[in-house]
């Protein structure tokens, strides 16, 4: 038997049958055949029932607050480290609002709980947060980068997809609610099938429509398209749900991992009765008028360009004006559901495919789940099955299935430290990192399932832990030991991620607007970066100012065009899965911080806050700034730098500084 902490034997074996079968014939096994070995992987057997570790404490006998502490400080013993200090409630409460919420705590929240004497103000802190509605807008972003979440096809044309901000808007609810993941899970998968006249799971089940798509003549179902759209969504499905790299057995049997090259297309023919569906919402009476005023406008329009083809170079630029304000009277696309169905008439026959060649077709296959997870001899499905992906979305949700659960407890347990306890939160294969505490990840998975899938309990769990309170400080003694704090005997420090930058700057310079919901923001971005896009119309900035300010998941997710801003600040770029957002230090950074239209604009905002709100004396303003900014008063050392400054340069000068903060742009 192979046990959890020898994964490089995993990967000695997978070399030695490849090189085995290269130096003679191909090695080929039934579709069924898995060898014991395969099926041992760490990954691929139920989660324990591990017992919460009761070890020595010593000087850290009344450190546990919580069965994570437990796990944690039992591998840290062994290690001779031990865990840090609290932090002090001002950290605590900055920490615990951002990662909650994305959002600052307000300097009036700050000293609420500063000053809270009640024994149980920091669970009565984490209670609010996990109901504060902000909780489901800054959790949804981490969701939708997993299931590379866009509004738009990408490729050379970008079409947009009428309607696709509505799944957007169901993550947001459904976290809200603390809807349970597997229900969440099933709605994304088969949400038509499931409740095929419920808006919400139809737009759920839009998740099938979130990858990029090429399309030939504007067609999606031709032969080459149609493999690439199933291919795009088994693998995002592989990804997200299980953090297994399904796509990797396309072309032949997994180098490393124990699926067959015929587990990929038995999986990929779950989806092959799935079509794109626009679901109207407009009466007959909306879509007559709608119709009606289209066909005015794109009267006008062809004839404006009819005269362009004949016009004089001198009238070419009155006549462009002319072509803009027609086509800019064009009607708002009729409202609608970017979702799913299921077609059994137009099914796509699924065959193993020689080299992934949709031209080199070999047996005919029928669904069923990845082999390596289910008992010898299991047989699949036959494919006159009439709800194909409700089946696929109960054996991915069954609490047997021993991916589901420690997939998004992982997760969660990277969002909340920086890593996860797997690192490679999409890649749970020999290949990917094996988890450092592989006892309180099964720990974890468990007491998903008991709190009947629902996240909020396990975000509990971690926030009342000692773990998650330590100070960030550095123990040289620990860093020496270990430099990555995987054992986490610290908190570790991060950088706010591009949309906690921007949405915290609104925040502070007072114009954040928190309408939730909704059709997605254009903004302004400059017009060479429009004219780049295969039509400049694709985007009409929302005339509507206040719209522009609010919050940053409610900005359209183009593909062929992000926002500088949040683009030089790590955003993904919405191709594929993203299981952890990068957090890199560049000069552009700096750059966009000090110059960028965005900052300048919101440093204006700032100052004339805290002209507002302070005194015209500059130690005032320099306390609210560093409140607003820090969410603590400034040093002795700061409050003297900052009012000699402000003897030499303008107040809004300062608020840019401020933005530019360490103070302001990590969290401790």
């Amino acid at each position: 038997m192979i046990s959890h902490s020898q994964p490089a034997h995993h990967v000695c074996v997978a070399i030695l049958a490849i090189l085995s079968a290269v130096a003679t014939s191909p090695l080929v096994l039934a579709e069924d055949e898995y060898f014991d070995y395969e099926r041992d992987h760490w990954a691929f057997v139920l989660p324990e029932d591990f017992p919460v570790p009761s070890c020595a404490l010593g000087d850290h006998k009344n450190w546990p607050r919580t069965s994570i502490d437990a796990f944690v400080l039992a591998q840290q013993l062994d290690r001779e480290l031990g865990p840090s200090p609290e932090a002090d409630r001002t950290t605590l409460i900055r920490r615990l609002t951002f990662q909650m919420t994305g959002l600052p705590p307000s300097p009036e929240e700050v000293d609420a709980f500063v000053n809270d004497e009640r024994p149980n103000a920091y669970e009565r802190l984490v209670d609010r947060l996990l109901a504060n509605p902000r909780y489901g807008e800054h959790w949804g972003q981490h969701w939708l980068d997993v299931v590379r979440y866009a509004e738009t096809e990408g490729f050379e044309y970008d079409r947009h997809r009428p309607g696709a901000w509505r799944f957007r808007d169901y993550v947001i609810q459904s976290l809200n609610e603390d809807k349970p993941y597997d229900q969440f899970v099933r709605e994304q998968i088969a949400g038509d099938e499931l409740n095929p006249n419920d808006h919400g799971s139809l737009a759920a089940a839009g998740f099938h429509r979130l990858g990029p798509i090429r399309r030939n003549a504007g067609n999606a179902e031709v032969a080459f398209s149609r493999n690439e759209v199933l291919t795009e969504r088994t693998d995002a499905i592989g990804a997200a749900f299980l953090a297994v790299t399904v796509g990797c057995a396309r072309c032949h049997d997994h180098m490393f991992d124990p699926i067959r090259q015929t587990d990929y297309y038995r999986l990929q023919a779950f989806l092959a009765s799935t079509f794109e569906h626009n679901v109207e919402l407009a009466s007959d009476a909306e879509k007559s008028e709608w119709e009606a005023r289209s066909k005015v406008v794109e009267a006008e329009v062809n004839e404006i360009k009819s005269r362009l083809k004949t016009a004089a170079a001198e009238d070419e630029e009155r006549i462009l004006c002319e072509l803009k304000a027609a086509q800019a009277k064009t009607p708002a696309p009729l409202q609608t559901i970017s979702s799913i169905k299921h077609d059994p008439a137009q099914r796509t026959p699924i065959h193993l495919l020689d080299r992934g060649d949709p031209n080199k077709k070999l047996d005919h296959l029928t669904m069923r789940p990845l082999g390596v997870l289910l008992p010898e001899g299991a047989e699949g499905y036959p494919d006159d099955l009439s709800t194909p992906r409700t089946h696929l979305a109960e054996w991915i949700t069954d609490a047997k299935n021993p991916l589901t659960a420690r997939v998004i407890v992982n997760r969660l347990w990277q969002y909340h430290f920086g890593t996860g306890l797997v690192g490679t939160t999409n890649d749970f294969g020999v290949n990917g990192d094996a988890p450092t505490h592989p006892a309180l990840l099964d720990y974890l998975a468990n007491q998903l399932v008991e709190y009947e899938w629902r996240w909020k309990p396990i975000h509990r769990m971690i926030l009342l832990s000692s773990t998650y309170r330590q100070t960030s400080s550095l123990n040289p003694v620990y860093q020496e030991i270990d430099p990555n704090n995987r054992w986490l005997s610290r908190f570790t420090r991060r950088r706010l991620a591009a949309q906690e930058i921007r949405d915290a700057m609104l925040t502070v310079g007072g114009t954040i607007n928190f309408k939730a919901g909704g059709p997605s923001v254009v903004a302004p971005v400059d017009q060479e970066l429009i004219d780049l896009l295969y039509k400049p119309s694709q985007w009409a900035v929302t005339p509507d100012e206040r719209e522009h300010h609010r919050r940053s998941i409610y900005l359209i997710a183009k593909r062929n065009l992000r926002l500088p801003f949040m683009e030089v600040f790590d955003q993904p770029d919405l191709q594929t899965s993203c299981a952890r957002r990068e957090s890199s230090t560049h000069s552009p950074q700096a750059l966009e911080m000090l110059n960028g239209e965005l900052s300048s604009e919101l440093a204006e905002a700032f100052a004339e806050r805290l002209e507002r709100d302070a005194s015209s004396v500059a130690g005032d303003q320099v306390r609210l700034a560093y409140r607003l900014v820090a969410g603590r008063e400034p040093s002795d050392k700061e409050l003297l730098l900052s009012t000699a400054f402000l003897r030499e340069q303008s107040l809004c000068e300062f608020a840019l500084a401020m933005f530019n903060l360490n103070a302001f742009l990590y969290v401790e």
